[in-house]
């Protein structure tokens, strides 16, 4: 049974920071690739970040890309995601996500993607 299991979120003032953990048991971590999704009140989720089975290479919306770093561990079975600068725009409920599919394209739909958590929450004060 695979399971991503998302930690890490919370409250902040606007400019702060966070750092998001998934941590992904039942599946061979390192031949998904990994993304982060994030979804407001509201609104459709949208993909954030995605990185590659060994984290050679990372892909980033541009809201987020000069403010962000996605990475993983694969001993661990983990994917992270460290935001900086945080906005009130950026408040949403983030999801990891795993992908996997053997090509070398990547893919920013959420349909794409096989497994998901459950989410965490970020909420970020003006």
């Amino acid at each position: 049974q695979v399971q991503l299991v998302e930690s890490g979120g919370g409250l902040v003032q606007t400019g702060g920071s966070l750092r998001l953990s998934c941590e992904a048991s039942g599946l061979t971590f390192s031949t998904y690739r990994m993304a982060w999704f994030r979804q407001a009140p509201g609104k459709e989720r949208e993909f954030v970040a995605l990185i590659s089975r060994f984290g050679s290479s990372a892909y980033y919306t541009d809201s987020v890309k000069s403010r962000s770093t996605i990475s993983r561990d694969n001993a661990k079975n983990t994917v992270y995601l460290q935001m900086n600068s945080l906005k009130p725009d950026d408040t949403a409920v983030y999801y990891c996500a795993a992908d996997s599919r053997r090509g070398a394209d990547i893919s920013t739909k959420a349909a794409t993607y096989d497994y998901w958590g459950q989410g965490t929450q970020v909420s970020v004060s003006s």
